[in-house]
């Protein structure tokens, strides 16, 4: 089991969301659609040669975005990763993933 931790912006909470869930993630025993967000603030600057969704090359962006967590089982996270690169709108998406000790869900 992994735990995925992924940034998103308000425009695109539920659209990355309900990617995820369809691939799988968010799921805990007898339920789905699992998950835990908070919302705060992002900073990030473009770099030359970057095509950013938000913002300009070379200067400083704050946008609001959410933080979501959720689980995923091992043989899901491929599929989900994938899906969270395809919903979500930034060129480069930030996200953990921890690998969780088996005592966990």
């Amino acid at each position: 089991m992994y735990k995925l931790c992924v940034y998103i912006p308000e425009s695109h909470l539920e659209v990355v969301k309900q990617a995820l869930f369809a691939a799988g993630a968010g799921r805990i025993g007898d339920y789905d659609h699992c998950c835990w967000q908070v919302k705060g603030c992002g900073q990030f600057r473009p770099l030359d040669g970057s095509q950013p969704y938000i913002g300009q090359t070379g200067e400083v962006e704050q946008v609001t975005e959410y933080r979501v967590e959720m689980v995923c089982a091992d043989d899901l996270v491929d599929a989900a990763l994938a899906a969270l690169r395809q919903a979500h709108p930034y060129e480069e998406p930030a996200f953990d993933l921890w690998r969780l000790d088996e005592r966990c869900g």
